[in-house]
């Protein structure tokens, strides 16, 4: 499914959308550029999940955990990963059992992990438009802004 975005509140509304849709253990991993949308998406994930807290790019710290709404948020950056490896090395699967959702972001730095997960593209296509490509199975496909 392809949706544009025009905004990073369009971005957000459609993270809102997908989260309503997420299932205990899911993984929603992100491609893009730098600045693409994938925090904004990210916040919207947060906000459909009832979460309350701010949320921030875990870039430095690679991991941030949202606890406070109808499933925990564990969203990761992948960026400084060097494989998979070092994703299991770091607790991956201590994550994944605990029955949140997973967003994360530079998720084709450790491609082979992310196996199973709700794969989200986002395209640059102006300064604010954005082409947002989800794959994941039919609960996606009729999700529009």
């Amino acid at each position: 499914m392809v949706v544009l975005s025009h905004s990073p509140e369009e971005t957000e509304a459609l993270g809102q959308a997908v989260a309503a849709r997420l299932c205990p253990g899911d993984v929603v991993a992100f491609r893009g550029d730098l600045g693409a949308g994938k925090t904004a998406f990210t916040r919207g994930l947060a906000r459909g999940l009832g979460i309350r807290q701010p949320v921030t790019s875990p870039t430095y710290t690679l991991v941030n955990e949202y606890l406070d709404g109808r499933l925990p948020l564990f969203h990761f950056d992948m960026y400084r990963l060097g494989s998979s490896e070092e994703l299991f090395d770091i607790g991956w699967e201590d994550y994944l059992s605990r029955g949140g959702i997973i967003a994360a972001e530079w998720s084709e730095n450790v491609a082979d992990a992310m196996e199973d997960a709700i794969l989200v593209s986002i395209r640059r296509t102006g300064d604010f438009d954005r082409e947002i490509t989800i794959e994941g199975g039919a609960r996606f496909a009729d999700l529009s802004l």
